[in-house]
């Protein structure tokens, strides 16, 4: 078997047999034999936040009257579904005649992350970043919170998938590509603006090194143009072209370092060390990155980084995720080395048991599902 194809099937193997994992003693009611009191089910996995939100505009197009006609029991406005983007509802929608809304909403978040984990394991091969790029991808696809995050509904593997495969061809010169998925990205989620500002910042560095300019670096403008494709179909449907900001949903940046504040509406706990944790690490991935040869990775992951600082949320470690492939990267040597391999088999049981624990308190409260079954 040739060596690529066996490496692309143990990757899509370790996404799906980790995914049912974790599914296993939810859907099988058998909590209780890992010292859980609750009893679970795959409810418990479906209304983690913020899946179902997705499925809300994925079911009515952002139509306020066909929101109102699902009859939600939900009391939050109907503009609040403008914080979560098109894209990803637009695949629920395309898989909800084979699956439906609701398992539609899981089916499409573990298909991107198996292409996620296979277009990372490319990257590192094509742009020869590693001698150990399945190691590398299984490191990978086990960072604790994006773990949780690829095993329920939630739109990031798309996003990251979107950025990694934008920079690729960033990479290879095709501008075109770049800027398609990089549109893409902003149609997933806003931050993939920042894709946009990372590649101008490497546009100016060729221009001070002397290079001149080239035309064809025009096409990156489409990620702008993909962000603005959403705030026009809010146009439509709300009647708000700024709709995004008018949600109630999206999350305040005041200061730098604004999570460190336990009375904010979205950090409410003085238990934050492990966000001075998280910047300890990025940062550091950051600073390696910055004499990295391929620019666009360091530039986006430096305004990302610093972008993030002011986000006065709690859930620091999902807000920081779409970086966390080039902070991979960046610890390559460390990641993929024998000794860190060892200790993650060792921590595997415990970040399990993580996700099983997070997973059961993260839900939506929800009592009526008839809105959801169609």
């Amino acid at each position: 078997m040739n060596s690529t194809i066996r490496d692309v099937i143990i990757i899509i193997a370790a996404v799906l047999f980790s995914t049912i994992l974790l599914y296993l003693p939810f859907a099988t009611h058998s909590l209780e034999y890992l010292g859980f009191d609750e009893p679970g089910g795959m409810n418990t996995i479906i209304q983690n936040y913020d899946g179902l939100y997705y499925i809300v505009p994925a079911m009515s197009g952002y139509n306020p009257k066909a929101i109102e006609a699902i009859r939600l029991e939900f009391a939050i406005p109907l503009e609040y579904y403008a914080s979560h983007l098109p894209l990803y509802p637009l695949f629920i929608a395309a898989f909800a005649p084979i699956f439906g809304y609701v398992y539609s909403m899981l089916v499409v978040n573990v298909l991107f992350t198996a292409a996620l984990a296979v277009g990372f394991y490319y990257i590192l091969k094509a742009l020869q970043i590693t001698k150990y790029p399945v190691a590398l991808v299984l490191v990978f696809l086990f960072l604790p919170r994006f773990f949780i995050i690829r095993s329920v509904g939630a739109p990031e593997s798309l996003f990251i998938l979107c950025i990694i495969a934008s920079i690729y061809f960033f990479e290879k010169q095709h501008y075109l590509y770049a800027g398609l998925l990089g549109a893409a990205a902003a149609m997933t989620k806003s931050p993939g603006i920042l894709l946009f500002g990372a590649y101008g910042l490497v546009f100016i560095e060729r221009l001070i090194s002397g290079k001149s300019f080239e035309w064809k670096w025009l096409w990156i403008t489409l990620i702008p143009v993909g962000l603005l494709s959403v705030f026009t179909l809010y146009l439509i449907q709300y009647n708000d072209f700024f709709a995004y900001f008018h949600t109630g949903g999206v999350v305040p940046m005041p200061y730098p370092f604004a999570a460190f504040n336990h009375t904010a509406k979205w950090v409410d706990t003085v238990w934050l060390e492990d966000i001075l944790l998280y910047f300890f690490i990025y940062l550091y991935a950051v600073v390696k990155l910055a004499s990295f040869k391929y620019r666009s990775m360091f530039y986006f992951s430096a305004i990302f980084f610093l972008s993030a600082i002011f986000v006065q949320h709690r859930d620091l470690s999902r807000y920081l995720l779409p970086i966390w492939p080039f902070t991979a990267i960046a610890y390559e040597t460390f990641l993929t080395s024998k000794t860190f391999r060892m200790v993650l088999i060792f921590l595997l049981p415990a970040i399990f048991l993580y996700a099983i624990n997070f997973l059961q308190q993260n839900v939506i409260p929800v009592s009526d599902w008839r809105p959801f079954i169609y």
